[in-house]
């Protein structure tokens, strides 16, 4: 038998029930719906752990660990809500007919749950925000309209740059960032400026240029979900491309300060050169992001080279399973590039002090 999921069955389960029908939408294609045959056990290969778990058909038998067993129907209000979420703890269940399950990662229902919440509860500042989004000046969106962003939804809370902050630093940021509307052929960064913002692209393409012998030389295109002006934040350096929209568009942003307290700290971990060499004998790779000609010089053994300028083109090619520590010379470039990695979910270390804190005798 072949299960339809729509919008109208996450509509009435608990929590979710209170989610406008875009959000909705974009849970839809996070969930899982499983088969159950009659007198399967349902998390005998799958278990509860990390998942929010419905009844969505059928009907189970659950046994818990204090011995006691409860027969649960799909269409009961007890089904309205994640099996297993209270204590004491299932053991195991036998689906009484065929029964059909559906599951969800924990974490992301959690944070669009409280995304959710904040955007109802007027936090304290919310009530002073307009709707309105000028052109290419400040703006304060709702959070209720900022939640309407794309950078914002349910894909980018999952696999995004937002995908491994912890759910307090989302809820801040809604209270910190700001909203532009940009034109085709605005200059958003210019090479060799002060590091003031960090961008978010919601909607529409920006074209990276640096100048190279007078000439501006393309280096990439960006678009809708891409991230833009860490480096120079983190490095604490002057921008080192010139960043131009190709299309209107809107962008988010967040001031320096902001940017340092909310995104870079919890994604940015250092580790000291002792631990380090400890952490790469159990398998984690040196990656030297100095340049190429730095590297042949006075590489460190065994060590891989990303330089800082191609590693946004390295993700996805770099083995996610694998944990890195990413060095240069100071620390500062390998503070950029491990945060760009970190943003794309890698396990990613900063080596305290660059090479400036490496015995030469070990290079």
């Amino acid at each position: 038998m072949t299960y339809e999921l729509d919008i109208n069955v996450l509509a009435g389960l608990e929590p979710i029930s209170s989610f406008k029908p875009a959000q909705l939408f974009e849970l839809l294609e996070y969930c899982n719906v499983e088969a159950i045959p009659k007198g399967g056990d349902p998390f005998k290969e799958h278990g509860l752990p990390g998942q929010s778990v419905y009844l969505v058909d059928g009907e189970l038998e659950l046994n818990y660990q204090d011995g006691n067993k409860v027969a649960l129907s799909a269409r009961s209000e007890l089904a309205k809500h994640p099996i297993g979420k209270r204590q004491p703890n299932i053991v195991s269940a036998t689906a009484l007919n065929e029964s059909q399950l559906l599951r969800v990662d924990d974490d992301l229902l959690d944070r669009m749950v409280t995304l959710d919440q904040f955007s109802k509860q007027g936090l304290a500042g919310a009530s002073r925000a307009t709707d309105k989004i000028k052109d290419h000046t400040e703006a304060k969106p709702s959070v209720r309209h900022l939640l309407s962003f794309n950078m914002f939804n349910a894909d980018s809370l999952k696999n995004g740059p937002l995908a491994h902050l912890p759910i307090a630093n989302i809820s801040a940021l809604l209270h910190r960032i700001e909203a532009i509307t940009v034109r085709e052929g605005d200059v958003i960064i210019r090479e060799g400026g002060e590091g003031d913002y960090y961008y978010l692209i919601d909607s529409g393409r920006a074209l990276v240029t640096r100048l190279v012998d007078g000439v501006d030389v393309p280096l990439a295109e960006l678009k809708a979900g891409d991230v833009f002006g860490e480096e120079a934040l983190i490095s604490n350096a002057k921008r080192n491309a010139t960043i131009i929209m190709k299309s209107n568009g809107v962008l988010l942003r967040l001031g320096r300060e902001d940017f340092l307290a909310l995104l870079k700290e919890p994604l940015l971990h250092k580790i000291s050169y002792g631990n380090a060499v400890q952490a790469v004998e159990q398998g984690a790779v040196w990656l030297d992001v100095r340049y190429p000609t730095e590297y042949r010089y006075d590489s460190l053994r065994g060590a891989m080279n990303v330089p800082l300028n191609d590693i946004r083109n390295a993700i996805g090619v770099l083995d996610r399973s694998r944990k890195y520590i990413a060095y240069c010379q100071s620390g500062r470039r390998s503070a950029a590039a491990a945060f760009i990695m970190a943003q794309a979910g890698y396990d990613v270390q900063v080596l305290d002090g660059g090479l400036w804190s490496v015995p030469r005798s070990a290079q």
